[in-house]
């Protein structure tokens, strides 16, 4: 992420509007607002006759905001479902045929706090809970479970969150703008706050809640230090007076500088008894206005923020003064290990473990890692984490980036459980075979107390919430797997179909299939075979031939090593030697390029043009194919859209088959460019069957720099 405002803009107000109108307003038709939570009529008559059994009354039995936000949840979605209003009551002894919120008591080791029950007792469907949350999750569960129109008899679920702080990190600025969002503006609109609370905040916290996410981090880690300032706390407080109501708590990112830039001190280094002081008293004065302030989300040293480096102090220093000002209350310190260093000998690859491993064990308790699922940074494709199994004594969360920032913006369908499945699946072995990062990340493998799923957030105030219909299941599937990271892929894709688009189990068919190969399609005409490709610029248009960014790994050459040889990062013992901060059975299914799964290849090996790969074709072909069959497979995309077209509401139908007409044309747009810029290293004509760009590489250079610029 830079902080340029040229990118800003561009994001914000050319992707988050270019492609439907229909976005910016309500409309007729399915406009997206509703998200997963549309609650429309159920017309089977039998199953709805079920339903009705259990919908003459609501027993709300505990008192709180929480169960008050489930108890209306709860009345307005059986009053759509089933087309009658519900009778809400504080009792129901001696009664039967309701829905019944029920706060438990004593002990059960079986069930977290947050955790829920949904069964029948006494002729009751009884949602219960250790805890108001709880409740609220529940009752969200037993409305999916309306909506995806099933059965009622014999009901019996339960479930708790494997990790306990699951979250949205907001990209979102002070001017509106938001870094990476292609949604539009931002949701938070500071210069209302906090006479006007926009009622679409409740709604924003109703899905996260729906979901199972309990907290939002509101603003950008590249964080102003207004933020700090008893305008901005009031402010924050008034949106966290709506979050609070449906269990979500509210962090904000920091500026580590503050002290200086806010608070007139000549220094910001947290030894510093004064800086201390100072961060001492802000804490306590946000906590005078939020009282169940969720914490702190540091960027620092990295990308010219400012850090504890400054003053030759160390990432824990830093962590560790802001965790003693949180020693009073529930906060916790969120410290993200998104680090590297402008080096032109040096492997960012490898950045995040040189820095975090050392202090292994000195942070303060109050204090998570997050670390993000790859080690460069959020790639279509990347090998997880090294620093995920290497530090047993200090808790690490998870970041996963939910909007598309290197996934096609809001133009290109990419559906991102599978790159969330494959890092959370992935097998560290630092205890033996089973080790997943899963693990590392629920505490189950280390231990750790505090645990934390942390998805940088996809929304903005465009109508439909995420610019792209179908990114919606992105931010539903992160919710979902932050709650139980044990779901698949599908599972989570059926679910949203079904609860979003269509009942129709022949079009969800369709759609699925579209969803669940959209990731291995863009991977394909992108970045296949473990390309890589983080530059400077917009995150998007294709560039791999730029070469004059202000450091070496702001260009895209850094990464891909094209030469006359071969292409590719040489991380092994004869290169930067990456591969030695993983396990050595990790190591051993990377280290030799004969071995190498064909996802991985060109990460850990510089492979030669003319070397023959397990598909039988050379590594020149075999990049030809993959271009050509990943921008060939939008075609199959849009098939598959247009098969489940007469179950679909048209505004939705429409918006989504424009946007994949765009997908297509900027799939070729990569496809050309890649060829063309890649073969003046090979040397070698383009495999046949495969028909040549019509353009040359100087004139798609050309349609490079007027998108730049446009």
């Amino acid at each position: 992420m830079t902080r340029s405002f040229i990118i800003l803009i561009f994001s914000c107000l050319l992707y988050g509007s270019k492609i439907s109108a229909a976005g910016t307003a309500a409309s007729d038709g399915d406009d997206g607002y509703r998200l997963w939570l549309k609650y429309e009529l159920v017309k089977n008559a039998s199953l709805k006759a079920e339903y009705l059994k259990y919908a003459t009354f609501i027993a709300q039995t505990a008192e709180g905001d929480i169960v008050q936000s489930a108890s209306r949840e709860l009345h307005m979605g059986l009053s759509k479902l089933l087309g009658k209003s519900v009778h809400v009551t504080n009792s129901f002894e001696g009664k039967s045929g309701g829905i019944v919120l029920k706060l438990e008591s004593g002990p059960d080791p079986t069930q977290q706090a947050e955790g829920y029950r949904i069964q029948l007792a006494g002729g009751n469907i009884v949602v219960s809970s250790k805890s108001e949350n709880g409740i609220l999750y529940g009752t969200f569960v037993l409305l999916r479970h309306m909506q995806m129109r099933l059965p009622v008899k014999g009901l019996s679920l339960a479930s708790s969150p494997k990790v306990r702080f699951r979250m949205l990190n907001h990209w979102d600025n002070p001017d509106g703008t938001i870094e990476r969002g292609y949604a539009g503006q931002s949701l938070w609109k500071w210069y209302e706050l906090p006479e006007r609370v926009d009622p679409r905040y409740t709604d924003y916290a109703r899905a996260n809640a729906s979901v199972g996410i309990n907290g939002t981090v509101l603003n950008n880690v590249n964080a102003s230090a207004r933020f700090m300032s008893q305008e901005y706390i009031v402010k924050v407080a008034a949106v966290a007076n709506v979050m609070r109501k449906y269990g979500i708590k509210t962090y904000l990112s920091v500026y580590f500088a503050a002290p200086k830039t806010l608070g007139g001190l000549t220094t910001s280094d947290p030894l510093d008894p004064q800086v201390r002081a100072w961060w001492k008293e802000k804490v306590a004065e946000i906590y005078k206005e939020i009282p169940d302030f969720g914490g702190f989300l540091v960027k620092a040293n990295s990308e010219g923020e400012p850090g504890p480096q400054d003053y030759g102090r160390t990432h824990a220093d830093g962590a560790n003064m802001l965790a003693e000002a949180f020693k009073p209350y529930d906060g916790i310190v969120v410290w993200r290990a998104f680090v590297y260093k402008a080096d032109p000998n040096a492997d960012r690859f490898k950045a995040a473990y040189e820095e975090f491993v050392p202090l292994d064990g000195k942070f303060d308790p109050k204090v998570i890692v997050q670390v993000k699922n790859g080690p460069i940074d959020f790639q279509p494709r990347e090998p997880f984490s090294p620093l995920f199994g290497n530090m047993p004594k200090t808790p690490l969360g998870m970041e996963f980036q939910i909007t598309q920032e290197y996934l096609g913006f809001a133009t290109h369908a990419v559906y991102e459980a599978p790159i969330f499945k494959e890092c959370l699946d992935s097998d560290t072995y630092v205890n033996g075979e089973g080790s997943t990062v899963a693990k590392v990340v629920d505490g189950s493998l280390h231990g750790y107390a505090r645990t934390l799923m942390a998805g940088v957030a996809n929304t903005g105030n465009s109508r439909n919430w995420t610019g792209h219909p179908l990114a919606q299941a992105n931010w539903y599937a992160f919710g979902r797997l932050s709650w139980d990271h044990q779901l698949s892929s599908e599972h989570i894709a059926h679910e949203w179909v079904a609860l979003t688009l269509t009942e129709n189990q022949k079009a969800s068919g369709h759609i699925v299939k579209l969803m669940l190969r959209s990731r291995e399609i863009y991977v394909d005409y992108n970045t296949p075979l473990g390309l890589s490709r983080p530059w400077m610029g917009v995150h998007f248009a294709p560039e791999p031939w730029e070469n004059k960014g202000s450091r070496p790994d702001w260009t895209a050459i850094y990464y891909h090593r094209a030469d006359s040889v071969g292409l590719g990062f040489d991380r092994t013992a004869s290169g930067s030697n990456a591969l030695a901060q993983y396990r050595p059975q990790v190591q051993q299914q990377w280290n030799h390029s004969d071995q190498t799964p064909l996802p991985y290849l060109l990460w850990f090996h510089h492979v030669r043009w003319d070397k023959k790969l397990s598909t039988g074709r050379s590594l020149w072909a075999e990049l030809c194919t993959r271009f050509y069959t990943g921008a060939d497979s939008v075609v199959w995309m849009q098939q598959q859209w247009d098969l489940a077209k007469g179950s679909l509401d048209p505004q939705i139908y429409t918006d989504v088959a424009e946007r994949l007409k765009v997908q297509r044309r900027e799939a070729i747009w990569w496809r050309d460019a890649w060829v063309l810029y890649l073969q003046t290293f090979a040397r070698q004509p383009i495999p046949a069957g495969f028909e040549p760009p019509k353009r040359t590489l100087e004139e798609v250079k050309k349609s490079v720099n007027v998108y730049l610029i446009r």
